[in-house]
């Protein structure tokens, strides 16, 4: 078995030490540029879970919320983001679903990211040969913002619900 014998550090290998610290230290925090993150502010619209499609089942009565969400720093002024709803033809509003959510615009206050797009489905059988399809397009908004996720596929710029039985 070794024993080990510390011997005594003297003052110019410590300053040595010292040195060669500082050294890397001024090494490794030179030519780093400080990376902000993105800046494409976007607006999305999706289920409360983030998917982009869903089903609803013919024999529920729901009220289910849909959410358009901005992604951005805070804004200085209202975004207005403006949608479009359309329905397949095996869908009948006041039978197979209400919109609760009203017209064809959301409003962003400042400090608001996420606002709420309800509709309450109603218990009706469905023809399965129909298009039993309501899908929310997210078509625009005051402020020239990103429809959808930002790529070339727009992901999250469209929402469709099929309801089945």
């Amino acid at each position: 078995m070794a024993v080990c014998n510390p011997t005594k550090i003297t003052t110019k290998e410590m300053k040595n030490i010292w040195l060669l610290g500082l050294a890397i230290a001024l090494m490794t925090a030179c030519n780093k540029e400080e990376f902000s993150g993105y800046d494409m502010p976007f607006v999305r619209i999706s289920t409360e879970t983030g998917a982009s499609s869903t089903t609803v089942l013919s024999n529920v009565r729901n009220i289910n919320t849909y959410v358009v969400t901005l992604s951005s720093r805070p804004l200085a002024t209202p975004l207005v983001v403006n949608y479009e709803i359309k329905v397949g033809d095996g869908l009948q509003t006041g039978v197979d679903y209400e919109l609760v959510t009203t017209g064809n615009t959301l409003t962003f206050e400042p400090g608001v990211y996420d606002m709420p797009i309800r509709i309450k489905w109603l218990p009706h059988t469905v023809d399965a040969q129909k298009d039993n399809t309501l899908t929310i397009t997210l078509t625009g908004n005051n402020q020239n913002l990103v429809l959808g996720l930002p790529g070339n596929a727009n992901r999250q710029k469209v929402l469709t619900i099929t309801k089945q039985n």
